[in-house]
């Protein structure tokens, strides 16, 4: 089995897109701490020494405001903890699952990794994770102070073996200056007939178009079809929907977008770096016929949204529009932390450093939330007074919209489910040239996802 899941990881990873909880840019800095003090692996938070130094290697994915702030703050540990040095290796989202997949099969996987719901299971089930329990009941890991809720999500089987990064949210982002100069005002919870009428009226009015979701259909499909109750969208060996019509609204929309000409084609994205915000249609540009008034994508991004949109650009947020938006929408862990089956005598040291990075408001005083709301609620209370405007919205965005009108996260995806969601991906590629309709995308992705789920 674990050969299995370890093969269906790579396969996944060399193909797979997604609205990430953080966004593709080029790595910051690989060096570690080049100022950190020589010492002890067992260093303490007020310096202790101990028996030989400690090199960990820690790997996210992310923007570029991420890689800064995670590189700051491993240096500020490695400056507190003598001896500790960290090679950072920050990494686009599809180059670092491809990445991470080609070192669990060389058994050489960094100590300290960001993880993803999406892929929790199937890392535990390949046995690439360390179970944390013993951590929290020796006390080396303080959960003290997250929410059950939040902590159980990164639990399998009844073993922690993720702590959440953070908490966010789908959200819609959308060019406010724009809007304002046409009149529009957008609403939060939109169905999705207001939705696609809101996408018309741009278009006429402006000739700007629409960017729905692209490359993205493990974060897009389920999303929809909470709507109509499936909280689930696989069984372990089948998809878990009555009928092929179940799955029409992950590709109507698309559909009705390209024969009125409001969305964003493939061609425009074929040019583009899949799920960036950096070249999101909303900020990155030539022309109205590439330029997008929206881009769907996650509430701990829009720091980085704001920081790469033009001049005179004010960015909003909103939820994602759906046919029942309290059943669809959901609070998620952003990422996850997690320590490597490969850390070996580094684990403990590994799991040191995940504490610090959930528990200490000096290292959160530095990230200050860009991953989300802090999962533990004593740093998140500390640090709120120094927030940006910007997260202060995204806060705000959390507490007052989403959470007063979402439901339970949907459960971690079983093995091939990724595999169902890239032929989901090439069918809407279909759809986008005018290749297929949506009630033959739905038939194939139907029948093509039982077949991949029973094998």
């Amino acid at each position: 089995m674990k050969k299995k899941v370890l093969s269906l990881l790579m396969a996944s990873a060399m193909v797979l897109g997604l609205v990430a909880c953080g966004s593709s840019e080029p790595a910051a800095s690989n060096a570690p701490a080049s100022n950190a003090p020589a010492a002890s692996s067992q260093a303490t938070d007020n310096g202790g020494a101990a028996a030989e130094d400690v090199a960990l290697t820690f790997t996210w994915w992310g923007n570029q405001t991420r890689n800064e702030r995670t590189q700051a703050a491993l240096d500020l540990y490695s400056q507190q903890n003598a001896g500790v040095t960290f090679d950072t290796q920050p990494a686009e989202w599809n180059d670092y699952w491809t990445k991470l997949s080609t070192l669990a099969a060389g058994n050489s996987l960094p100590e300290c990794l960001q993880m993803d719901y999406s892929y929790l299971e199937q890392y535990v089930s390949a046995e690439l994770l360390v179970d944390l329990t013993p951590y929290v009941e020796s006390g080396v890991l303080d959960v003290s102070k997250v929410d059950p809720g939040i902590l159980e999500s990164g639990s399998v089987d009844g073993k922690l073996y993720a702590i959440c990064a953070g908490v966010n949210a789908p959200s819609l982002f959308y060019n406010k200056t724009l809007l304002d100069e046409l009149g529009i005002t957008l609403k939060d919870n939109m169905t999705l007939d207001e939705f696609k009428e809101v996408a018309r009226q741009v278009y006429e009015k402006s000739g700007v178009k629409t960017d729905l979701p692209y490359a993205a259909g493990d974060n897009y499909l389920p999303f929809l079809l909470r709507a109509q109750g499936t909280n689930k969208l696989f069984n372990d060996t089948s998809l878990n929907v009555a009928n092929a019509e179940s799955l029409l609204p992950g590709f109507e929309i698309y559909e009705t977008g390209t024969k009125e000409g409001w969305i964003i084609g493939a061609d425009v994205h074929a040019e583009l770096t899949s799920n960036s915000v950096e070249q999101s249609p909303l900020v990155y540009f030539s022309s109205e016929a590439t330029q997008s008034w929206c881009g769907f994508f996650w509430s701990n991004q829009l720091s980085a949204m704001v920081a790469v949109a033009p001049e005179g650009m004010e960015i909003g947020i909103t939820t994602w529009p759906s046919d029942d938006p309290k059943q669809s929408n959901f609070l998620k862990p952003s990422q996850f932390f997690s320590v490597s089956r490969d850390a070996g005598k580094n684990e403990e040291a590994a799991v040191k450093v995940i504490n610090y990075m959930l528990n200490s408001v000096e290292a959160n005083e530095i990230l200050l939330g860009e991953r989300g709301v802090p999962a533990s609620s004593d740093v998140a209370a500390a640090i709120s007074p120094l927030l940006d405007e910007t997260a202060q919205v995204v806060t705000g965005y959390i507490n007052d919209v989403v959470t007063p009108n979402c439901s339970p996260i949907s459960p971690a995806i079983p093995d091939g489910a990724n595999e169902v969601y890239n032929y989901y991906n090439e069918l809407v590629d279909k759809i986008l040239y005018g290749q297929i309709t949506s009630e033959d995308a739905a038939k194939e992705l139907f029948e093509k996802g039982n077949i991949i789920m029973n094998r």
